[in-house]
């Protein structure tokens, strides 16, 4: 039986566990596609070394948070199973096991990798390679730039074991003394000011690994001893923030809860397998790690860090660059924002249609002296963000500004602090909203001084407002003055700075207050038309399907007789072709150049999809239970019907029928990669090629699963 065979699946009741698939370990299946693509012979090599660097940055960050959570619950004696039946225990041991997997298909790749960058004159190189001229050159570079920056530790009775910091690297050493034959162990923590990686002069693009560079100068470190034994380990710390939700500054709360996070318990520790048993058993002991919790590995300790090897200056060995579009609509009204969606709503692809369309709408807010107020979310964004400089300038024009500063957005509380105080220093009023939801609402409102009144602009996303991500994510933007959906709009900012809950919401849902509900309604409906005999379909691209409640509902939809077509990107906890449940749910996941990362969802309202009937909505919510119960989300729908073919016709046709970059779900919660060949339709390609980013693809081959589906729901 070859992969691609569909396995037969025994049938599943609606209350049996084995309906669900365990979160974390559809997570880890998730990474592995991500890891995979480090193996996609298509791609160029640094691009592939880029994949294997987010799978490993990736795996910290599901331990940190995840991993700790769980561990967590084991210290606190909860053995309640997770929705598919699985204990906290019991969730760790098939952890372990899918991490160790994944671990060595990463060490795998990454040297099939480094042989073939190798032949590009693109490598990594060890001491004992060096010329005698550049050993010259790394030794003046080392007492000149790493030296003054390390801390040699002893490590003996007098000297106890340090504390090394979360995500720290370091290189333990046994040493000799050359007269008196004494031993001495040391650790030589990795400072990342140093970088991981040394570039070397000369031709070629060579580096050197700093834990070399230290090895081949131990001289100047330990003076008159030599080597018999080393190797490199790495510690990673549970940084589940804990913060005190009755502190009256929150600011304060975190910035202290920032400072525990460096000093977690170590969840996993990871260790260069050649490190001798001696000084291996010293660093496990020290950290009191778990068996299960110690990785060891053939070569590289800390692959994120292999990040730094991904030079632009070769542009060979990496994916040809783009400019993202500036669209036509735009430039009919000279780049006025305003006049473009006066005259109607806009709808933006990111990468592909450029950032800069959101950020001139808040600079142009900003000069226009006919803007009387902006209302803004910050969830994630960047020091130097353009956002931030629009909103600071529009408050020293004397305008009335108000952010929504998220503190808890994961790993950016530090930065979002920051932001906040600069923000409050320009004089705008900075918000931190709820203490105990997430605000994960990706909206803008400008209210603008118009005739004899005033008309409000809104900018919906389903990313962040960050123009790094934006090159990289694939994300829509809707820009709209329909004064219901910006009546909605100022609802929302009202619910996040003054906690009012707003019960009058006219177009837009809101989680917590009612947007599982509007879900519920809309797939319900969905189900009557079924049972009436219409046609009943739903489209919906998500980058996590993990809610039981929803799942569930799904499952009713399709035994129903609802056609439901799924791209969940990442976790997806439903399991598709389940006979008696989900026969009529099929599910894929895209993973390529772009993260997918916009989530809309497509009713087909009695209709067979596409359609100009349809109901169509983006939003930035997933369906998790975090997303519809303890954030801020939006879900806003696209009401103009030229918008509406745009993000129906356009964006998501050209997601289903993608073959280069998608992974079909089966019903034992395997992905298998969908057969193709060169000529197979790319999502990306298609959108990166296209001088109209939001047209429909042309249509796939006869034969395709497209074409059977649309076939079958016509029928």
């Amino acid at each position: 039986m070859s992969e691609h065979d569909v396995v037969p699946f025994p049938s599943v009741s609606t209350d049996d566990p084995a309906r669900f698939s365990n979160r974390e370990l559809s997570w880890l299946a998730f990474n592995n596609r991500v890891l995979d693509e480090a193996a996609n012979p298509a791609y160029p090599l640094l691009e592939r070394l880029r994949f294997i660097t987010i799978s490993s940055s990736n795996l910290d960050e599901f331990y940190m948070v995840r991993v700790a959570g769980l561990k967590g619950q084991v210290s606190a004696g909860i053995a309640e199973p997770s929705a598919d039946g699985l204990t906290p225990s019991a969730q760790l041991v098939a952890i372990s096991q899918a991490v160790t997997d994944l671990l060595e298909r990463q060490q795998h790749y990454l040297h099939d990798l480094i042989d073939a960058l190798a032949e590009r004159d693109f490598g990594l190189v060890e001491a004992c390679d060096l010329t005698a001229d550049e050993r010259i050159w790394l030794r003046e570079h080392f007492i000149d730039h790493v030296f003054p920056v390390l801390t040699p530790l002893a490590v003996d009775p007098s000297h106890p074991f340090p504390f090394l910091a979360n995500r720290g690297v370091c290189l333990a050493i046994e040493l000799e003394h050359e007269k008196t034959g004494e031993l001495l162990r040391a650790l030589v923590p990795l400072p990342h000011q140093a970088g991981r990686y040394q570039r070397l002069p000369g031709p070629g693009t060579r580096f050197i690994p700093i834990e070399q560079v230290v090895l081949n100068n131990v001289d100047l470190l330990f003076a008159n001893y030599k080597v018999v034994g080393h190797g490199l380990f790495r510690v990673l710390r549970d940084s589940a923030i804990e913060f005190d939700e009755e502190a009256e500054d929150l600011v304060r709360s975190f910035e202290s809860a920032l400072k525990q996070r460096r000093h977690g318990n170590v969840i996993r520790l990871t260790i260069s397998r050649s490190m001798p048993e001696n000084l291996r058993s010293v660093v496990i002991d020290e950290h009191a790690v778990a068996p299960e919790d110690t990785f060891a590995v053939e070569s590289m300790v800390g692959v994120a860090d292999l990040a730094q090897l991904i030079v632009t200056d070769r542009h060979d060995l990496m994916w040809p660059s783009f400019t993202p579009r500036r669209p036509d609509r735009i430039r009919a009204f000279g780049g006025d924002i305003f006049a473009t969606v006066r005259a109607g709503d806009l709808v933006v692809h990111h990468p592909y249609e450029t950032f800069d369309v959101v950020v001139d709408f808040l600079r142009q807010a900003a000069e226009d002296p006919s803007v009387i107020a902006i209302k803004q979310t910050l969830y994630r964004t960047v020091h130097d963000s353009p956002i931030v400089a629009a909103l600071t300038d529009a408050a020293e024009a004397g305008k009335s500004v108000t952010a929504m500063v998220e503190l808890k957005a994961r790993f950016d509380e530090e930065t979002n602090i920051g932001l906040a105080r600069d923000l409050e220093r320009a004089g705008v009023q900075v918000v931190y909203g709820f203490v105990d939801l997430k605000t994960h609402a990706k909206v803008s409102l400008v209210v603008r001084r118009e005739g004899n009144g005033l008309r409000n602009y809104a900018h919906f996303g389903t990313g962040n407002y960050h123009p790094i991500t934006a090159r990289t994510y694939t994300d829509l933007s809707l820009f709209t003055c329909h004064p219901e959906i910006c009546r909605d709009a100022g609802r929302l900012f009202n619910y996040m700075t003054g906690y009012a809950t707003p019960h009058d919401l006219d177009q837009v849902a809101v989680s917590p207050v009612n947007l599982r509900q509007r879900l519920e309604g809309l797939i319900d409906t969905e189900i009557e038309h079924a049972k009436a005999g219409r046609p009943a379909t739903i489209w919906a691209k998500l980058n996590s399907l993990v809610d039981p409640d929803m799942i569930d509902r799904l499952y009713a939809a399709s035994r129903a007789g609802v056609h439901i077509e799924l791209v969940v990107r990442g976790i997806c906890c439903l399991r598709p072709g389940l006979p008696g449940l989900s026969e009529n749910i099929r599910v894929h996941s895209i993973v390529g150049r772009f993260l997918e990362h916009a989530r809309v969802v497509c009713f087909g309202n009695g209709r067979v999809l596409p359609s100009d009937e349809a109901l169509v909505f983006i939003s930035s919510a997933d369906w998790m239970p975090r997303n519809l119960d303890r954030r801020v989300e939006h879900f806003v729908p696209i009401i103009e019907p030229r918008v509406r073919r745009i993000v129906l016709d356009g964006i998501m046709t050209a997601n289903l029928v993608d073959e280069r970059n998608s992974w079909k779900l089966e019903a034992d919660g395997r992905h298998v990669r969908l057969p193709h060949d060169a000529s197979a339709f790319s999502v990306h390609e298609h959108f990166l090629a296209d001088s109209s980013p939001t047209s429909p693809p042309s249509a796939p081959p006869s034969g395709s699963r497209w074409t059977t589906d649309r076939n079958a729901a016509k029928a």
